[in-house]
């Protein structure tokens, strides 16, 4: 609309200074022509030679006598009044147009759209703050685990410490129980091996059971676990199958485990990823392997 209205002014003024040349030239040559159209009244005389008339019977000398005064009617007769010839109109200086300023245009956003756009970012916020909630009681969770399996650990060595620490103080004076699990004194074992060794016998072995998830699902491979660090307990894996029947991961959880010990686990992780199962399931189907170590 702007641009519309500017075009019209342009042509506005445009138009104008056509008819101002256009005048300005017409005066210009109507007083050009302006000598050519005045007629003198009286008409101007005409030039001639002097002629000395007299009478013949009087004058004399070489000399022309002086020329007859001009009577009263000649004086009075007026001057013939000569007209002013007009001054030039001076050209007019065009003016510039002044550019027209483009007004400013005001914007605003439909109160719908701001409110949407409020809602999008309040929830946007609200979801980033749940992420971070849920990233700090992971964290918390990992921390409170690693804590309790580190005091659960120190409190193993402490007490076998303790123990191993007893029976030498009892072995000295004649009343110690020695190392062994059948209730008899003494320490049992090879009598040539060595005293200080951990092993007393047999191995530690466990058998997983498949549960959760997996309950339904064909085994076809189960490998047996032995364990030569003569500790007990059970422990559960979280275990997840693909659909040609093989192990996709296998991880530690201490719902249903009875010990945190870490080469239990690494091996009960071990042998979880070696079973094989039924094809022909779902692309994941997760469950549960539970291994029980005994001392054999």
């Amino acid at each position: 609309m702007d641009e519309f209205i500017s075009h019209q002014k342009q042509q506005k003024d445009k138009e104008r200074s056509l008819v101002t040349t256009f005048l300005f030239h017409l005066v210009l040559i109507i007083l050009a022509m302006l000598p050519f159209m005045s007629y003198q009244i009286p008409p101007p005389g005409q030039e001639g030679i002097l002629v000395n008339l007299g009478l013949p019977d009087v004058g004399q000398g070489d000399d022309n006598a002086a020329p007859a005064e001009t009577s009263e009617e000649e004086e009075a007769q007026p001057e013939e009044e000569v007209e002013p010839e007009p001054q030039p109109e001076t050209p007019k200086e065009e003016t510039k147009p002044e550019p027209v300023k483009e007004k400013e245009v005001i914007k605003t956003e439909d109160p719908e759209a701001i409110a949407l756009k409020r809602k999008k970012e309040q929830e946007k916020k609200a979801q980033e703050e749940q992420e971070r909630e849920e990233r700090a009681e992971e964290a918390r969770k990992k921390a409170a685990e690693a804590e309790a399996k580190k005091k659960a650990d120190a409190e193993a060595k402490r007490k076998a410490d303790a123990q191993k620490t007893k029976d030498q103080i009892g072995g000295l004076f004649g009343n110690g129980k020695g190392k062994g699990d059948t209730g008899k004194p003494g320490n049992q074992g090879d009598p040539d091996g060595d005293p200080n060794a951990d092993k007393l016998k047999g191995i530690s072995t466990g058998s997983g059971k498949v549960g959760g998830g997996l309950g339904g699902r064909g085994v076809l491979a189960s490998p047996k676990v032995t364990d030569n660090s003569q500790k007990q307990g059970t422990v559960v894996l979280e275990v997840c199958v693909d659909g040609d029947g093989n192990v996709s991961s296998a991880k530690y959880t201490q719902r249903g485990s009875s010990t945190t010990d870490s080469q239990l686990v690494s091996v009960a992780e071990t042998n979880a990823k070696r079973w094989k199962f039924s094809a022909g399931g779902p692309d994941k189907q997760c469950g549960t392997i539970t291994y029980n170590f005994k001392l054999q």
